[in-house]
């Protein structure tokens, strides 16, 4: 079996869980990319690469799910400010009651595991 460091099999946060964080970052207030990178990992995500947060935001204000703009700034260059948009409201939501479900079958795996790791308890 491949393990990860300390005997432990790797899990991985949801494919995407980026997106949700970063709205649900935005929906608590604007923000620089910069300062989503330190908040970022409050919510479970330790490693981000700042290179795939930025590219993550840039495709948001494609799909019009964040709106970014270039905010002036008095001690050093201009800084892009990223803000959620209606459209990204709605998809806050949505991924939210996504991850709600996953939360939920989460649980039932870790119920059924508990029976049966406490019936393989060794006996002494």
């Amino acid at each position: 079996m491949n393990r990860g460091s300390g005997g432990e099999v790797p899990v991985d946060l949801p494919r995407n869980y980026l997106r949700p964080c970063l709205l649900l970052l935005l929906a608590e207030g604007t923000s620089h990319g910069y300062e989503l990178l330190e908040q970022i990992s409050a919510l479970g995500l330790d490693r981000v690469d700042p290179g795939g947060l930025y590219r993550c935001l840039r495709a948001m204000d494609q799909e019009g799910l964040v709106r970014s703009a270039w905010e002036p700034s008095t001690s050093g260059p201009a800084r892009r400010i990223y803000e959620l948009t209606d459209e990204g409201r709605g998809w806050l939501h949505v991924s939210a009651g996504s991850l709600a479900q996953v939360a939920r079958s989460l649980a039932k795996y870790r119920r059924r595991y508990q029976r049966v790791a406490e019936q393989s308890v060794p006996v002494r």
